[in-house]
């Protein structure tokens, strides 16, 4: 069993919390658009939609980018934060990325007296726990969840579907999120790779779209 760090966890659970203020309910990661274009349209087509961000897409990128910035010296998160930036498939998703990922760094350093620099969001995330002595293994399924719950709560809104129907989809996520975290944390830089065509072409098109909600 992992060892976790007296308050480490503590720490993890509001950098991760909606209250942490980093403007993630800004962002629907595309999902605004795929609701405009009725592919996504009920709670069934959102959790289908989700687990493909999980598994094929920012999901799983974001947590191998994540594990190995939480076991990186300064000039490696530079590298990664480079890295992480060049993954981005629109101008949309490099904020998204970039303008959370820098109110982290100075919300944590800041708030919490953690010294990182500002970095795309998951960069910024793994190199936060790997100060806070937190292992992959804890961090990377909390950052997945919180990532899931956001594009719900998106849902909520945009689609529109219950709280209710919300959790359904959540709990219904779990066990994939597990199982990316669990083959995130050991994977080698090279192993990332993107499928997550559909979920980029509506990043893509919802910088056009108007009347919006989000900002991507």
């Amino acid at each position: 069993m992992t060892e976790i760090p007296t308050g480490a966890l503590g720490r993890l659970f509001a950098w991760l919390s909606p209250g942490f203020p980093v403007g993630a309910f800004a962002y629907s990661h595309g999902l605004e658009q795929a609701v405009a274009e009725g592919a996504v349209r009920d709670g069934v087509t959102l959790e289908a939609w989700i687990a493909d961000a999980l598994a094929h897409g920012a999901g799983r990128t974001d947590a191998i980018l994540a594990a190995h910035a939480s076991r990186a010296d300064e000039s490696d998160c530079d590298a990664l934060a480079d890295l992480a930036r060049a993954l981005q498939p629109s101008a949309e998703r490099a904020a998204e990325a970039a303008i959370p990922g820098a109110a982290f760094a100075r919300t944590a350093r800041e708030g919490w007296g953690i010294a990182i620099a500002d970095a795309p969001y998951p960069v910024a995330v793994g190199a936060a726990a790997g100060q806070a002595g937190l292992t992959p293994a804890v961090f990377l399924p909390l950052m997945l969840q919180a990532f899931a719950a956001n594009l719900i709560s998106a849902g909520v809104r945009l689609i529109p579907i219950g709280q209710t129907e919300g959790q359904q989809v959540l709990c219904a996520l779990l066990p994939l999120i597990e199982r990316v975290a669990a083959e995130a944390g050991p994977a080698a830089l090279a192993q990332i790779g993107s499928a997550g065509f559909a979920i980029d072409i509506a990043s893509l098109r919802h910088e056009s779209l108007e009347p919006r909600l989000f900002r991507a």
